[in-house]
């Protein structure tokens, strides 16, 4: 196993730690927002170092093809639905937009599995990389532990910042589902035997 999928699989073995400091507490509720806050970034940050090393040193594989989008998809997928389960994403808005997001990931991930019968491969689109960008912005923002500063103001900040950024994530995944489907309609008329 080369080394770019050995931090691919890192990036895989963070999400179950990521989740466990963030959802069992085993410390005090501060440091532990601060701990989860950390390993849900150094996990992120190995998305980028994953790439740039497979292709600096021409270590792209078919596990890295399937493993890094798949891992990306875990960490953010399992990071916004426990986000809903503790109650730190609520209300319509929030669910409605978690199922828009996680449902995005299932229709490109079916669209990339449809094209590779095909023999083609669909590249990260600049839409999906915005989408990734603004959700990794968001999971760490929901978890910036705001109740350690005694200021209602404060709250009220970070409510609407949370807000506006789950807004704007959600309009970029529809976006890019939409980006994505224009630009690999060919995909769909094509007859591939099955």
């Amino acid at each position: 196993m080369n080394l770019a999928n050995k931090i691919t699989l890192l990036r895989v073995i963070l999400i179950p730690i990521f989740l466990f400091v963030y959802l069992v507490q085993p410390l005090p509720e501060i440091p532990n927002l601060w701990l989860a806050i950390f390993i849900f970034t150094v996990a992120a940050i190995t998305d980028a170092i994953d790439g740039y090393v497979a292709r600096k040193y021409q270590l792209v594989s078919n596990f890295g093809k399937l493993m890094d989008p798949l891992a990306d998809k875990l960490l953010v997928c399992s990071a916004l639905v426990a986000y809903l389960a503790t109650g730190s994403l609520s209300g319509q808005f929030a669910i409605w937009a978690v199922i828009i997001m996680i449902s995005r990931e299932f229709y490109v991930s079916g669209l990339r599995m449809l094209a590779l019968e095909q023999n083609k491969v669909l590249a990260a689109s600049r839409g999906g990389k915005t989408k990734t960008g603004l959700q990794i912005a968001l999971i760490i923002v929901v978890l910036l532990p705001i109740q350690m500063l005694s200021f209602d103001w404060l709250f009220t900040l970070h409510n609407w910042i949370v807000l506006v950024l789950l807004a704007i994530t959600t309009i970029v995944s529809v976006w890019s589902v939409v980006d994505y489907t224009l630009r690999n309609k060919d995909i769909f008329t094509k007859n591939t035997g099955g």
